[in-house]
């Protein structure tokens, strides 16, 4: 079976809770996800949770002006998304400094990526 791997961002809750399912059945948490996304996805149209036309935590208008916003950097190219990004990260150091540990994480295509980039950083790369 072909694998792929993706990045998902879950509430604390919500992950301690699948991390608590997970040891119970003696299975790691990706296959309890696994199969949670395969039951929902078996489950008939009318059973699924489904979504609302707008975030709950916000008004329509506001909706509207992040999907705007959006839009107008999607049509920036991404040379200018990276340097404004960047720009961003400054003046967001300037208002809260950072204090302690930097914290960063990393996402790879595949193994072999993980690899060249734990030689090239052991090599001062």
């Amino acid at each position: 079976m072909a694998l792929k791997r993706i990045s998902i961002t879950l509430p604390k809750d919500v992950l301690e809770a699948a991390d608590r399912r997970a040891r119970a059945v003696d299975r790691s948490r990706s296959w309890l996800i696994v199969e949670a996304v395969r039951a929902y996805l078996a489950a008939p149209a009318s059973a699924r949770v489904r979504e609302a036309d707008a975030p709950a935590d916000a008004v329509q208008e506001v909706a509207d002006a992040r999907r705007q916003h959006l839009l107008a950097d999607l049509k920036r190219s991404p040379a200018e998304r990276l340097r404004r990004a960047e720009e961003l990260g400054r003046l967001a150091r300037q208002v809260r400094p950072r204090r302690g540990r930097r914290e960063q994480v990393i996402g790879f295509d595949s193994y072999e990526d993980f690899y060249a980039w734990k030689r090239a950083h052991r090599a001062g790369g």
